[in-house]
């Protein structure tokens, strides 16, 4: 049987063996995947390293910094990085490898480069700004047109941001009065959240951008790795594809990120942004008084130009309307005495055709009179003749009616063999008026009998009835 170890004794032999292997220190390039500080100032981190992908983990280890190195390493990368160490960052870490029979394998950080984060920073938007303009997106954003009013403002920025505070009560008490329409769209601007939030975000405004005139993205100021979350290509495109244009106002002094890249105009502050858009509604308020100055004047150069046209025209037509009377004057005194002459002559001519048809007049009366005269009197002797004619006429008529209505009479009809029934002084016209049982009364020329229905046949028949 092969010696048996304890634990305790197989973990102090893997000890001794990584120690053995591994003695120095080694330089390890990874990312900062968790970070935490202990009341004794140490810092615990876990490091990792990603696929190209950039999502699955290809290896993971603890780390540590103690508190007696950690406080000088992290004022060290702040002077010089520019941020403090922070989870996602890629670092350049010089560490030993340990390992403790209970905690297992970790490294301690003795020492790290911060001019390896700066680097993979700069590379990553380095290779995302490549990327956009081999796509050509990146200046899309840029060469859409600004309005010339830019009041109705979709805001994407964290609601409890110091910096969307800012930037509303900028807008809202701007000294020239200017009213501004915002909405905000809540959204998470620092983390891992951050991409899929804003992205979010930009899609519901696209889905309602005849609502609004510009985007902006704002925050409040913050670290270089608050910035680095801005570093996002499917951010970066969506800014590039968006059909409005987008302000930035991300709050950085001194870099810029790729969102502020693509976007139409980036500001380093919200107040910034806000500053902005009221210049430009300061911009567009003095083009419209220059616009009325130049119209104002305009108008008046054409007032006077016209006025001393109408006065030279003026001048020109006193004369000729002078002349114009004249000879319309002497042109009317000539029509004078034509219409005069004229008249004279029309009077006599006309006093000798009055009379010539009055006496045509008295004729032509007189003979019609003579043949209405004629007229009358032949009516009157033909009018007793036919008078008599129509009457005669009329009686025989009147006689052929007669008779047709004494054949018609019912004294007749029963005289010729017909009968009349009825039932309750109501004539029967249909086997359908009367039912079994009912007494019927049926009247003949020479009087009447009273019969009861024993059965009856919607078909009549002689061989049915039985009365």
């Amino acid at each position: 049987m092969e010696e048996r170890l304890t634990l305790t004794e197989l973990q102090l032999m893997i000890r001794d063996s990584l120690y053995l292997a591994l003695p120095d220190f080694y330089w390890v390039a990874a990312e900062i995947s968790e970070l935490k500080e202990n009341y004794a100032g140490h810092c615990y981190l876990e490091l990792i390293e990603k696929h190209p992908d950039e999502k699955n983990v290809r290896a993971r280890v603890r780390a540590v910094i103690w508190g007696n190195r950690y406080n000088f390493l992290k004022s060290l990368f702040r002077n010089i990085a520019g941020d403090y160490l922070a989870e996602g960052m890629k670092v350049l870490v010089k560490a030993k490898v340990e390992y403790h029979e209970v905690y297992g394998l970790s490294l301690v950080i003795s020492d790290i480069d911060p001019s390896y984060t700066i680097g993979e920073m700069a590379l990553k938007r380095q290779m995302i700004v490549k990327r956009l303009e081999e796509e050509g997106v990146f200046d899309m954003n840029r060469e859409m047109s600004f309005p010339v009013l830019p009041q109705r403002i979709a805001v994407i920025s964290s609601r409890s941001a110091a910096g969307y505070a800012d930037f509303i009560n900028h807008l809202s008490k701007n000294s020239s009065g200017y009213v501004f329409y915002t909405a905000l769209y809540d959204t998470v601007m620092q983390g891992t959240e951050t991409e899929e939030s804003v992205i979010n975000s930009l899609d519901r405004i696209a889905g309602r951008a005849d609502l609004f005139d510009v985007v902006a993205i704002i925050r409040g100021g913050g670290s270089v790795s608050d910035l680095s979350w801005f570093d996002n290509y499917k951010i970066a495109y969506h800014i590039t594809q968006f059909p409005l244009p987008v302000i930035t106002g991300i709050g950085h002094e001194k870099d810029l990120s790729v969102a502020d890249m693509v976007a139409f105009k980036s500001l380093k502050t919200p107040t910034a942004v806000a500053d902005h858009l009221i210049e430009c509604m300061t911009e567009a308020e003095l083009h419209l008084e220059d616009m009325s100055n130049q119209i104002t004047e305009l108008s008046r150069f054409i007032i006077e130009e016209n006025m001393t046209r109408l006065d030279t025209s003026r001048m020109k037509l006193i004369p000729v309307s002078r002349l114009m009377l004249s000879d319309n004057k002497e042109r009317l005194s000539g029509n004078i005495l034509k219409l005069t002459n004229f008249g004279k002559e029309f009077i006599v001519s006309a006093g000798m055709t009055s009379a010539t048809q009055k006496l045509r007049l008295n004729a032509v009366t007189a003979h019609y009179s003579s043949d209405k005269n004629m007229l009358i009197k032949n009516l009157k002797l033909d009018l007793p003749k036919k008078s008599v004619i129509f009457c005669t006429r009329v009686k025989e008529e009147i006689d052929n009616y007669g008779k047709r209505l004494s054949i018609l009479d019912p004294v007749n009809v029963l005289s010729r063999g017909y009968t009349i029934t009825s039932v309750n002084n109501r004539i029967i016209k249909s086997v359908d008026q009367i039912s079994e049982d009912d007494l019927i009364d049926t009247r003949f020329s020479d009087g009447n009998i009273k019969s009861r229905i024993l059965k009856k046949n919607n078909k009549p028949r002689r061989d049915n009835l039985k009365i």
